[in-house]
């Protein structure tokens, strides 16, 4: 969720609203995100997405920093737009999937921006227009979305449509905004507690089961971050190690060349560095010569690897 600081409109007009768009319809394919639904509210705006390769992180931060500079060129202002950094809730996605594009795309309706659902059947600015099939948008994944529901594409839709109708009458779901089924844990108190130095503003839509699952990973992925890191585990250290495992030499991984080797080398230690060390990608794109983009490309690739050869990311570090 992103919101104009102050509560002020990060959307003055339909320009200002298409250049979001434009930028999502470029950014989703690139970084490998999908997107099943979203909203343009005056002053927010709703996505749920899938963490790609690289993070929600790395996309957010494109997304909305080249967004405001286009935004203030156009409207000759300086200085912020956004309240602080986007929020951001980790979704249990097998119970709250559906629940959750429905609950999106009633936000218009629900914060008064149309009247009806016919309105919102023909509102170019949030997802539920795609799914009907009334506007085309090639980065939004309606498949997956529209899979849920009846087989036949006419019913699918009409299915669709329906389970969207019996929402409006629902409001406001406090359990869907973050937070509302974590009394199951002991609230935000018991919460906050339990995560100690996990790092971020997340909060978490889940089962008891499946917030206590997060926070586990959570800890452990940090621990394993800290352990490595305090054991100086630089990118050029990992960078190392990686070429000792293809019998070449760090140069061979950090300069250009497309030798199956280096490559497969290559985008092994892209996925470990960002994956486990939390390199950044600019600094990475830097190291390596090669665009953000190809960066997210070498990730995915070498996340194959490392489960193909059987890999064990920080085991295989920490062990050496």
């Amino acid at each position: 969720m992103i919101r104009g600081i102050e509560r002020r409109n990060i959307f003055r007009n339909d320009r200002d609203r298409n250049d979001l768009i434009d930028r999502l319809a470029s950014l989703l394919p690139e970084t490998k995100t999908a997107c099943y639904a979203w909203a343009f509210l005056p002053n927010h705006a709703h996505f749920p997405f899938p963490s790609g390769p690289l993070g929600i992180a790395f996309l957010m931060r494109r997304l909305l920093t080249g967004y405001v500079v286009s935004f203030n060129r156009r409207h000759r202002r300086t200085g912020q737009l956004f309240q602080n950094r986007y929020k951001s809730i980790i979704c249990q996605e097998d119970v709250y999937f559906k629940e959750l594009v429905r609950y999106i795309h009633l936000n218009p309706l629900r914060s008064n921006v149309l009247p009806t659902l016919s309105d919102l059947d023909r509102f170019p600015f949030a997802g539920h227009s795609a799914l009907l099939g009334r506007k085309e948008r090639l980065w939004q994944n309606t498949h997956s979305v529209l899979g849920l529901f009846a087989t036949a594409e006419d019913d699918t839709r009409a299915s669709y449509r329906s389970y969207v109708e019996a929402g409006i009458a629902q409001g406001r779901r406090e359990d869907l905004s973050g937070g509302g089924l974590l009394r199951s844990v002991g609230g935000w108190s018991e919460l906050k507690h339990q995560r100690q130095r996990v790092k971020g503003d997340q909060r978490i839509l889940g089962d008891s089961d499946f917030v206590l699952k997060v926070l586990a990973e959570a800890q452990e992925n940090y621990d394993q971050r800290t352990l490595l890191k305090n054991q100086g585990y630089t990118a050029e250290k990992i960078a190392d190690h990686i070429a000792s495992l293809y019998d070449l030499e760090r140069g061979d991984i950090l300069s250009k060349g497309r030798q199956a080797q280096r490559v497969k080398a290559r985008s092994l230690f892209c996925y470990i560095a960002v994956q486990k060390i939390k390199a950044s990608v600019t600094d990475l794109a830097r190291l390596l010569g090669m665009a953000p983009s190809a960066i997210s490309y070498a990730v995915t690739r070498g996340k194959s690897i490392a489960e193909e050869t059987g890999f064990q990311v920080g085991k295989e570090l920490l062990n050496k």
